[in-house]
């Protein structure tokens, strides 16, 4: 006869998993912030300036975590002698007499890295043109004394490229606009970067929306940027975020230059020294204070037409100012 069938066997039951539990600590428990998780704004300055928390180690916050101010004190440390780099390093030479070897603090080497990755990731070309500055400083000179009364600061021709430049990259977004991967992202602001001079060299600090700004404001958070950059007080999370840059190479006594971009922006303007120059106007010679304007672009995002449109936008708004009062 045949076999009585067999019952069918159970499941085999689910192993016991032993919970790791530290010698003093509590019970992991699975998602939970690990040790020196960064905090959320700690985060995107890490993510801008492509440091990792395990660089930073533990952070200042509750259970460890990074906050802001552990990214910044990181950044402004000198450089760690053994950091990664991407090419092998070479040894350090023999210093001569009168030689004295100074570490980059973090701050001025991820200056560096940033531009270099400009250079090594952008498709960037410049673009020249020039403007007469003759009307913006006339106009300057009669409401100067004026302006500085009522509003308590100079009028200077910074704030007339930036309300330029405003202009122009409402015309021509893409000049304001970024890559991300595979994606044009579009802004519709304009944060505005203004390299100014500091005590380790140059600083991009961002007068965010720009474009709702007057002559007065704009001129105010220029002199602001000015002072706290010679004081090193600027703060970190000033010199990031910016959608478009202009740099002043003039007043270092620059004829003309190429800027360099600053990534991930796809644009920056650099304005240079005022020289009286001949010019042709209405058939006849005259002098007249010129001034070149260069504009370094990505051309990955920004065609050639678009760039030098864009710069043409800006020598009309320098040269018949009374476009940007009236918003033309």
């Amino acid at each position: 006869p045949a076999a009585a069938p067999q019952p069918a066997s159970a499941a085999p039951a689910a192993p016991k998993v032993e919970v790791p539990r530290s010698a003093s600590g509590p019970v992991a428990v699975p998602g939970a912030p690990s040790p020196h998780a960064p905090l959320p704004a700690a985060a995107k300055m890490m993510a801008d300036n492509a440091v990792t928390a395990e660089q930073i180690g533990a952070g200042s916050a509750k259970d460890g975590r990074i906050a802001k101010g552990d990214v910044i004190a990181f950044l402004n440390r000198p450089a760690a002698a053994g950091a990664p780099a991407a090419a092998a390093p070479r040894a350090p030479r023999a210093l001569e007499d009168g030689e004295e070897r100074v570490r980059m603090t973090r701050l001025r080497a991820t200056i560096a890295r940033r531009l270099k990755e400009a250079q090594n990731t952008a498709a960037m070309l410049t673009t020249f043109n020039e403007a007469d500055m003759g009307a913006a400083m006339a106009l300057r000179t009669e409401y100067r004394d004026v302006f500085e009364k009522k509003h308590g600061v100079k009028l200077g021709f910074m704030s007339f490229f930036v309300k330029a430049c405003v202009a122009a990259l409402k015309e021509f977004p893409a000049v304001n606009a970024e890559i991300d991967g595979d994606d044009f992202v579009y802004k519709k602001f304009v944060h505005m970067g203004i390299a100014v001079g500091g005590p380790s060299g140059l600083v991009v600090p961002v007068i965010k929306h720009a474009d709702q700004l007057g002559f007065a404001d704009i001129e105010k958070r220029i002199g602001d940027f000015g002072k706290r950059a010679r004081d090193g007080a600027l703060k970190l999370e000033e010199l990031s975020g910016g959608s478009f840059t202009i740099t002043n190479g003039g007043i270092y006594g620059s004829l003309m230059s190429a800027p360099i971009l600053n990534p991930p922006q796809s644009g920056i303007l650099g304005m240079h020294k005022i020289q009286e120059r001949p010019m042709v106007v209405g058939g006849k010679i005259e002098i007249r204070p010129m001034m070149y304007l260069a504009l370094s672009y990505d051309h990955r995002i920004v065609d050639g037409k678009e760039a030098v449109s864009f710069l043409v936008r800006v020598k009309e708004g320098i040269e018949d100012p009374r476009r940007l009062m009236l918003d033309l």
